[in-house]
């Protein structure tokens, strides 16, 4: 299997596509080979600044504790445990966290070994060699290894609560639908989501596949934003928030970290679009369901 990178920086790095497919050989993809760190760190670029948010043992303590804690366990156990702890460790601005070069360093150079424990396709399964897709390493934000986590984690938490979050990634049909959505970047939007996944209004992939693209639809003629406006995001607090990185002790390993103290969504607005996503669900087509469970 993959091994940890035996060679790691103080700081992390950004990682361009181009060199990281000169490192993405077959037997790493398959668990064979190890990436030599040594010589992917002198094709890096360096951070822009030297700030303590970037220094790269505290995220690579982190994804160890992971593998330690589930190593025993389903891989995508491992999710929503490690989401909001690395949202948490990793603060930064969603302009910041839009830079692919720096998940893909993070994916090639810095934990290697966590994206094939997590992300090695099932042989028997699939009926062919295990095989890690090299968009966990290089992907969008909704298929890389850890993009997908950290996006998740902002994107669904609510306010300085990651308690939504860490429920859509308990739901690998909500993380992998609801993830690629535009209509998520609205907070109400994305809290009512999880809303009927926690009510248990959906509940198997299929009615989560079915949930999101009639929500998706929709979004082309309704305004979510309008029909439930979000409260007003003061921009101070995640300020505050990112500047006491460099002070702020690991993230806690056994309860939940607490994000940017944020003002949380207005209830109501949620509660508004469950009722309405409800309605939408009740008529929207869902593969294998008999047609009266439809009316």
């Amino acid at each position: 299997m993959t091994s940890r990178p035996e060679h790691l920086p103080e700081q992390l790095a950004l990682l361009s596509d181009v060199h990281a497919a000169e490192h993405l050989t077959a037997g790493v993809l398959e668990g064979r080979e190890d990436i030599p760190s040594i010589a992917l760190n002198k094709v890096a670029e360096p951070m822009p600044s030297d700030d303590p948010r970037w220094r790269l043992h505290r995220v690579r303590d982190l994804i160890d504790d992971a593998l330690s804690r589930f190593r025993g366990e389903r891989p995508t156990a491992a999710d929503a445990w490690l989401a909001p702890r690395l949202h948490e460790t990793l603060r930064m601005t969603r302009k910041e966290a839009a830079d692919k070069q720096f998940w893909t360093y993070l994916a090639v150079g810095v934990a290697p070994d966590y994206v094939v424990w997590r992300h090695l396709s099932d042989p028997h399964r699939s009926d062919s060699r295990a095989r890690v897709a090299r968009d966990r390493f290089v992907g969008p934000h909704y298929k890389q290894a850890f993009a997908r986590l950290w996006w998740a984690a902002e994107l669904f938490r609510d306010g300085s609560d990651y308690r939504p979050a860490v429920a859509t990634c308990g739901s690998q049909d909500m993380l992998n639908s609801a993830l690629r959505l535009d209509v998520v970047d609205h907070r109400p939007t994305a809290l009512a989501l999880v809303g009927l996944l926690e009510r248990g209004t959906v509940r198997t992939g299929r009615e989560v596949n079915a949930l999101t693209s009639a929500v998706n639809a929709a979004a082309a003629t309704l305004m979510y934003d309008v029909l439930a406006p979000d409260a007003e995001r003061d921009g101070e607090p995640l300020r505050d928030w990112i500047a006491g990185a460099g002070s702020a002790l690991p993230s806690p390993r056994d309860q939940l970290p607490e994000g940017p103290e944020e003002q949380p969504a207005q209830p109501e607005a949620v509660e508004i679009l469950v009722g309405h996503f409800a309605e939408l669900f009740a008529e929207a087509p869902v593969r294998g369901r008999a047609p009266h469970e439809d009316e």
